[in-house]
């Protein structure tokens, strides 16, 4: 996925993450195993974001 999808969807989940909150917090959420792993996959996400940053500022400052 290119960078700009994975932002997109870091949003969409991040939106979703919020969603199971309030269901749960309503008692409309059946599988609470959801929210763990939609908190795993914002995480994934976060961390290929950070690694693709580290490896640009990487590669733009050994072409300085």
């Amino acid at each position: 996925m290119s960078t700009d999808e994975i932002k997109k969807r870091l949003l969409e989940e991040q939106k979703n993450m919020i969603d199971l909150r309030f269901q749960l917090e309503l008692k409309n959420l059946t599988n609470t195993a959801k929210i763990t792993n939609t908190r795993k996959d914002i995480a994934k996400m976060n961390t290929i974001l950070k690694e693709r940053e580290t490896q640009e500022a990487k590669t733009s400052k050994e072409v300085k």
